[in-house]
């Protein structure tokens, strides 16, 4: 569902219908925020891979349940509402513990609205990783070299401060894409991503 015509998967046809074959979820329904490029597949194509590998690659250092975390709150901040739920979603299928999800879920609501906000729900270098991220979404040329030194001090190191930044990066650019489209949840299952980490070329959702 979005505001410009999509092409569903029943009627794909040639490359589009490779990609979907390659991104569909174990229904074999497509995503709202892909099915949204498929009048230019190559923009699917290119959305999918920046995606996998800045979320879902094995070569990141960080886990990928505070990864997802990053991606909920700079969707927060960014009122996408789509993303913040199917991120939500993805962040509860990775702790697996209610109790731990639902204080997750309410800190970074919480830091959305504060980024100064501190929470036991984070250790410091975590909330140092939000507070970073909520900057950048919020007021990326605010950013100057002293908050990269105080991700250091709080124990990130460089490549792990560059994770942050393009997990960051990307949902401003997932967020733009949902909100100026339209999409829409709707028939849609939440939560769902390509979680084979060890092969950068597989996007299948599960």
């Amino acid at each position: 569902m979005a505001y410009i015509k999509t092409i569903d998967r029943e009627a794909a046809q040639g490359d589009l219908d490779a990609l979907y074959a390659k991104i569909a979820g174990p229904d074999g329904r497509v995503d709202n925020i892909l099915m949204a490029h498929s009048l230019r597949p190559h923009t699917l194509e290119g959305h999918m891979a920046l995606y996998k590998v800045v979320l879902h690659h094995r070569g990141n250092a960080l886990p990928k349940w505070m990864l997802e975390s990053i991606g909920v709150l700079v969707s927060a901040i960014n009122n996408c509402q789509y993303c913040v739920d199917h991120h939500l979603a993805g962040l509860k299928r990775l702790v697996r513990d209610e109790e731990r999800y639902t204080k997750l879920e309410a800190a970074l609501l919480a830091v959305a609205d504060d980024p100064q906000k501190l929470t036991d729900a984070f250790t410091q270098k975590e909330h140092a990783a939000l507070s970073y991220a909520a900057k950048l979404t919020g007021a990326p040329a605010a950013i100057t070299e002293n908050d990269i030194a105080i991700l250091r001090a709080h124990g990130l190191e460089d490549g792990e401060i560059l994770e942050v930044n393009q997990v960051a990066a990307y949902f401003a650019y997932a967020n733009r894409t949902v909100l100026g489209l339209g999409c829409s949840t709707q028939g849609e299952e939440l939560g769902l991503s390509p979680g084979d980490n060890e092969d950068p070329d597989n996007w299948s959702h599960g």
